[in-house]
């Protein structure tokens, strides 16, 4: 559904969201190891979402990583994604041609109309704190390394 850059990023926000605090900064590595990402890829990643858009926090120097705070927890995962600049699984056409429409649909149209309403729905309903709690409840792990819900290893 999305792009291995996005599946890393959405995982880094869960992971950091989960795991750190102003007084429990994450450094690059241990978020790499969790996510199952490479760590230039995941700095990369970290460096996008702590520049323009504050979702991330990050602080240099000995006792500096990065963290998430209260407040970004309440972020719907439609923002994350369109701080991403992932949300075009809602906004285009699935096929992505510019020219799709109900006068002009392409082939996926009449289907996928149905089920972007639903897909938005989802994405703005949930919080990345929703996400936590719900994970936490479940006691369901995400990805190969990373557990949620479960004591950091």
């Amino acid at each position: 559904m999305f792009s291995k850059s996005t599946e890393y990023a959405l995982r880094a926000v869960i992971y950091i969201a989960k795991w750190s605090s102003e007084s429990n900064k994450l450094g690059i590595e241990p978020i790499a190891k969790a996510i199952d990402s490479p760590k230039s890829f995941t700095a990369k990643i970290l460096q996008k979402l702590t520049r323009n858009n504050r979702l991330i926090l990050s602080v240099t120097g000995p006792n500096g990583g990065f963290y998430m705070t209260e407040e970004a927890k309440e972020t719907s995962m439609m923002k994350v994604l369109m701080l991403l600049e992932e949300d075009h699984i809602i906004t285009k056409c699935v096929l992505g041609l510019q020219e799709c429409s109900e006068t002009n649909p392409c082939p996926m149209h009449s289907r996928y109309k149905l089920i972007k309403p639903l897909l938005k729905d989802m994405f703005e309903s949930k919080t990345i704190r929703h996400l936590i709690e719900e994970l936490d409840e479940e006691n369901i792990t995400l990805g190969n390394v990373l557990s949620i819900g479960r004591k950091q290893k």
